[in-house]
C-alpha cells in the first residue's frame, strides 16, 4: 500500500511515453493506472475547474470511505485508487471527479516545468544537480567574498603603527622630544632596530615566530607546529600567532577571543606585511610588546629585570626577556625564577635549532645563573615634576573630557630641559645656602620667552617629593615693589615723562601713610630715579594721579589675572598675585608691548597620531611700542645701580625690578633681556618673616641667567624714543581723596613723637 501511495503522489513519476521495465508487480500495475488517470483527466477536466473543484472537497461519505479502503488494500482496479481516495473527502461524486481532474492538471503543469527539451525530467539529470551545486557554491563564495571585502574596508590604516600609543596613557615631552613623564602603560625608552642587538632579535624570532622572514603575516605551518609542540610538551613552548599578528593585536585590537577579532587580526597582519618592511615590523614589536612587571618594550625590560641598557645584556638575559611574551606574569624572573629559567632554556634551545647560536653557546648560556637586579620602570621616573603637574592641570583647558578619559595622549611642551636642570640647581642652592642664613625655606623660579609666551623652565619649590605645592602657579603672595612697574607703566602710557618729578616726603592720604625703606625721604625726584631707588611715597602719588581703574586695567592687559583691589597700597604690592602671572606681565614690556599668554603646551596628539590641539596664541596689544621702550629704559637703572644690582650680567643689558613685602616675608626679582623674562621668589609657605632682602632674589636670578645666556646671542633693547610732545593712549582718572597730609623730609626716626601717632610739626593737610 505504501508503494502505491508513493507512486500515486508523483514522487517518482516516469516521463510520459518513455518505455520502462517493471521493477515488481505493484509497479507494473501502477503504470497503467496512472496513464488511465492522466487520460481521464485530460479528456474531462476544464481548464477553469481546478480551484472550484478543490473548494468543494469538504464532507466525507461512508460509502466512498469504504471504496477508498478497498482501493488501498489492492482490491480496487488500477483505475480506482485516485477516485477512491478522492471520495474519502468528496461529499459528491461529481465534485470528486472534478477534483481529480484538477490535481492531474497541476501535476502535468509541474512535469512540464521539470522537463528538459528532450523530454527527460531535469531533476533526474546529473547536470541539473551539478548546476545546483555550482550555483550554491558560487553564492557561498560570493557571500564570503563580500564579508571579506567588508572586513577589509573596516580595518584601520596600518600606518598608525608608527604613531601608536596605548589607551589610558599620558606622555609629556620636553621641547627636544625627550620624555618628561609618562602615566599609564607606556613605553619609556624606544630604540631603533639598529640599536637592538641581533641576538636579542633572533631570540624573539626563535621564541615567537621562527618563520618570520618566510610568511606574509600568517604562518599556517607555524600554527600547526606550535599546537603539536605545546600538546607534546604539555606547556606553552611555542606561540601560534606570528609577530605581525601580535603587533596588529597590540595596536588595533583587544584580547577578546572571538572569531571576528581573529579574522580582523589576520587581515591586519597581511596588510601590515604589505605596507611595512620586516625591519619596521620588528622595530615596532620590540618597542611595544608587554614583557611583564610594568615593562613595555625590550629597553624597559632590560632596565626592570637587570638594571641594564639593551646593549649590556648577556645572551642568557636576552633569552630570558624573549621568553616573556606568551605569559609575562608566569615567566617573569621577579615572580618565579624557576619558571623564568626553564623558559629561558627553551628559547636558547630554539635558537640553537634554528642555528642562530651554536650548541656550545646555548649550553654556556643555560649554565649561567639567573641573576636579577630589579629597578622600577623608567616610566615612573619624572623630570621637571612641577612643570609636568602644571601641564596636567592645563590640559582640560584644551582637550575634551572624553579624550582625557580615553587617554593615549602625547603632549608636546615648551620646556627646555637644559635650562630646567639649571633652574633646579639654582633653586636648591638658594634654599640650602642663602635660606639658612636669611630665614627662608622655599624658592621658586619661572622663565618665559616673552615674544611667544612659552614657559622654558619652572621650579615650584625646593623639593617636589617634600611638597607638590607649586609656588609658581599656586602661591598667591604680595608682590611688594615689583608692582610699581605697572604704576609707572600706566603713567608713561598716559603721556607722563620719566623726568616728571614728585616730592619724596612724609605723606598721608585718607589715613594711609606710605613709608620708605629705611624711613628716609629725598625730596624732589624724577619718576625714573624713584623707580630705580624703589621709593614708596612717589609710587603712591603716581597711582593717585593716574587712578585705580586705569592702573588695574593696564596691569590686567599686561597679564595679571588675580583680583586687584583699588586701594592706595596697591602701588606697593598690596594685592596678591602669583609668580607666573607677574613674570608674564613683565614679559609684555620685553615683547615691546605685546602680551602673549604664558603656556607650556605646544601640541596634543592622540593615540592614532592625530593632532587634537595645537597652540596658536595671538599677541594682544597691551602697550604701544614707545611706552614699552621707555619702561625698559626706566627699568635698566634698577639693575645698573639700583636695588637690583645683584642681577647684572657681564655681557648684556638687563631690565627688572625688585620687590619686598612687609617684614621681608616675600623677596622678589623679575628681570628680562630681549629673549627671556625670568621671575624669582624667596620666602616661607607660612609667610613667616625672613631677614633677607630682594637682592638675594636678584642674585639667584643672575645665577640662572648667567648660565642660560651662554647659548643666547647678545641683543640690545629698543632705542629710547623722543620724550617730548608725546600723546599717551591711556586716559588718567585721578583719585579724589577725602584728606591728604603733606609733610617734610624729616626721617621717620627723627620726628617728634611716634611716626605711628602721625605727629608732624611741619606739614599741612589738604
Amino acid at each position: 500500500m505504501k508503494e502505491i501511495s508513493r507512486k500515486f503522489r508523483g514522487d517518482n513519476l516516469p516521463n510520459p511515453g518513455e518505455a520502462r521495465e517493471p521493477e515488481d508487480r505493484q509497479g507494473s500495475q501502477a503504470a497503467p493506472m496512472l496513464a488511465q488517470s492522466q487520460q481521464s483527466t485530460e479528456s474531462e477536466a476544464a481548464p477553469s475547474e481546478p480551484r472550484e473543484a478543490l473548494s468543494e472537497l469538504k464532507a466525507p461519505n461512508s460509502s466512498k470511505m469504504a471504496r477508498a479502503g478497498k482501493a488501498l488494500e489492492g482490491e480496487a482496479t488500477p483505475s480506482e485508487p485516485g477516485e477512491a481516495l478522492a471520495e474519502v473527502k468528496e461529499p459528491n461524486a461529481s465534485k470528486m471527479a472534478r477534483a481529480g481532474k484538477a490535481v492531474a492538471k497541476i501535476r502535468v503543469a509541474l512535469e512540464h516545468l521539470w522537463k528538459s527539451p528532450e523530454g527527460k525530467l531535469l531533476y533526474r539529470r546529473r547536470g541539473f544537480w551539478v548546476g545546483v551545486g555550482v550555483l550554491t557554491l558560487s553564492s557561498g563564495v560570493g557571500a564570503v567574498s563580500w564579508g571579506w571585502w567588508y572586513l577589509d574596508r573596516s580595518l584601520p590604516n596600518v600606518s598608525e603603527v608608527f604613531t601608536f600609543v596605548r589607551d589610558g596613557t599620558l606622555t609629556i615631552k620636553a621641547a627636544d622630544g625627550r620624555i618628561l613623564q609618562q602615566i599609564g602603560p607606556a613605553t619609556r625608552d624606544k630604540l631603533n632596530i639598529e640599536q637592538i642587538p641581533v641576538p636579542l632579535i633572533h631570540a624573539f624570532i626563535a621564541s615567537e615566530d621562527s618563520r618570520f622572514y618566510q610568511h606574509h603575516g600568517i604562518d599556517y605551518q607555524g600554527i600547526l607546529r606550535a599546537t603539536v609542540s605545546n600538546v607534546l610538551a604539555r606547556d606553552v613552548v611555542q606561540g601560534g600567532s606570528t609577530i605581525t599578528q601580535q603587533l596588529a593585536r597590540m595596536v588595533f585590537l583587544t584580547q577578546e577571543q572571538t572569531l571576528g577579532r581573529k579574522l580582523r587580526e589576520a587581515l591586519l597582519a597581511m596588510k601590515i606585511e604589505e605596507e611595512m618592511y620586516k625591519k619596521q615590523i620588528l622595530d615596532r614589536y620590540l618597542n611595544y610588546v608587554y614583557l611583564g612587571s610594568g615593562a613595555y618594550g625590550v629597553a624597559d625590560a632590560a632596565w626592570v629585570y637587570f638594571s641594564k641598557s639593551v646593549p649590556e645584556l648577556t645572551l642568557a638575559e636576552m633569552a630570558t626577556i624573549a621568553g616573556l611574551p606568551p605569559a609575562p606574569s608566569v615567566y617573569s624572573p621577579l615572580v618565579n625564577r624557576e619558571n623564568a629559567r626553564k623558559r629561558r632554556n627553551i628559547v636558547l634551545q630554539r635558537m640553537a635549532e634554528l642555528e642562530y647560536i651554536t650548541p656550545e653557546e646555548a649550553a654556556a648560556a643555560r649554565a649561567e645563573p639567573l641573576r636579577v637586579k630589579a629597578s622600577a620602570p623608567k616610566r615612573l621616573q619624572v623630570e621637571a615634576p612641577y612643570f609636568t603637574s602644571y601641564i596636567q592641570k592645563e590640559l582640560p583647558k584644551y582637550v575634551s573630557k572624553e579624550a582625557l578619559e580615553m587617554g593615549g595622549l602625547t603632549v608636546e611642551t615648551t620646556l627646555n630641559r637644559e635650562w630646567q636642570k639649571i633652574a633646579e640647581e639654582v633653586v636648591k642652592e638658594a634654599v640650602e645656602l642663602d635660606g639658612a642664613s636669611q630665614g627662608f625655606e622655599q624658592a621658586a623660579l619661572v622663565a618665559i620667552a616673552p615674544k611667544t609666551g612659552a614657559v622654558k623652565a619652572m621650579v615650584g619649590g625646593r623639593s617636589f617629593e617634600e611638597s607638590e605645592f607649586n609656588r609658581v602657579t599656586q602661591a598667591q603672595r604680595q608682590p611688594g615693589s615689583t608692582f610699581k612697574g605697572f604704576v609707572y607703566t600706566a603713567a608713561i602710557a598716559a603721556g607722563w615723562s620719566p623726568y616728571d618729578g614728585y616730592e619724596d616726603a612724609n605723606f598721608k592720604v585718607d589715613g594711609y601713610k606710605p613709608r620708605n625703606f629705611g624711613g628716609k625721604y629725598r625730596g624732589w625726584v624724577s619718576m625714573r630715579d624713584a623707580l630705580s631707588s624703589s621709593i614708596n611715597v612717589v609710587a603712591v602719588k603716581v597711582l593717585m594721579d593716574i587712578g585705580f581703574e586705569p592702573t588695574i586695567k593696564l596691569a590686567q592687559d599686561m597679564g595679571i589675572k588675580s583680583k586687584l583691589e583699588p586701594i592706595y597700597s596697591l602701588a606697593l604690592g598690596g594685592s596678591e598675585v602669583n609668580l607666573l602671572e607677574l613674570t608674564s606681565a613683565y614679559g609684555t614690556i620685553a615683547a615691546e608691548g605685546r602680551h602673549y599668554e604664558p603656556h607650556g603646551i605646544v601640541r596634543v596628539v592622540d593615540r592614532r597620531g592625530k593632532t587634537i590641539y595645537a597652540a596658536d596664541f595671538k599677541p594682544q596689544r597691551a602697550l604701544d611700542d614707545e611706552t614699552a621702550s621707555i619702561m625698559t629704559w626706566m627699568l635698566e637703572p634698577v639693575v645698573q645701580y639700583g636695588t637690583g644690582a645683584a642681577a647684572q650680567l657681564r655681557d648684556r643689558p638687563v631690565a627688572g625690578k625688585t620687590g619686598t613685602s612687609d617684614e621681608a616675608r616675600d623677596l622678589w626679582f623679575i628681570g628680562f633681556i630681549p629673549q627671556l623674562v625670568t621671575g624669582v621668589w624667596l620666602g616661607n609657605d607660612d609667610s613667616y618673616p625672613t631677614w633677607g632682602s630682594s637682592s638675594t632674589a636678584a642674585f639667584t636670578w643672575r645665577q640662572f641667567m648667567d648660565k642660560v645666556t651662554e647659548e643666547l646671542p647678545v641683543q640690545e633693547f629698543p632705542e629710547l624714543p623722543e620724550l617730548e610732545d608725546r600723546n599717551g593712549f591711556l586716559k588718567a582718572q585721578p583719585v579724589q581723596p577725602h584728606s591728604v597730609y603733606y609733610g617734610d623730609t624729616t626721617p621717620d626716626n627723627a620726628q617728634s613723637g611716634s611716626a605711628n601717632a602721625h605727629d608732624y610739626y611741619e606739614g599741612y593737610y589738604y
